[in-house]
C-alpha cells in the first residue's frame, strides 16, 4: 500500500524514506499543496526476458513451432540493430 507524504516531509526525511523504499519495499505518494505530484517505489528488478526465453516459452506451450536456429537468427538480428534513441521531448 502506498503511503501519502508531503514534499516537505520527503525533503526532511529523504534518507529514511529512500531506505524504507530500498530495504522494505515501501511505496510513497508525494503531495505538494494537496496535489499528487509523484510516486516513489522500488524499481522493477526483474530482468527482461530474452527472445530465446520467449520462444522457448511459446514452444513449450505449443503456441509456436520453432527450432533453435530460429532463435539464433532473431538474436543475431536484435544484436545488429542500433540502440533506439530516446523519444523527443514534448516540452518543446
Amino acid at each position: 500500500m502506498q503511503q501519502k507524504i508531503t514534499a516537505t516531509e520527503l525533503a526532511r526525511s529523504l534518507s529514511d524514506v529512500l531506505s524504507r523504499v530500498h530495504y522494505k519495499g515501501e511505496s510513497f505518494v508525494i503531495e505538494r499543496n494537496g496535489e499528487l505530484v509523484a510516486t516513489l517505489e522500488p524499481p522493477d528488478t526483474k530482468p527482461p526476458i530474452t527472445l530465446r526465453e520467449l520462444l522457448n516459452r511459446l514452444r513449450d506451450r505449443h503456441l509456436l513451432p520453432v527450432d533453435d536456429k530460429f532463435a539464433d537468427d532473431l538474436e543475431s538480428i536484435q544484436a545488429s540493430q542500433p540502440p533506439v534513441p530516446p523519444p523527443p521531448s514534448w516540452d518543446n
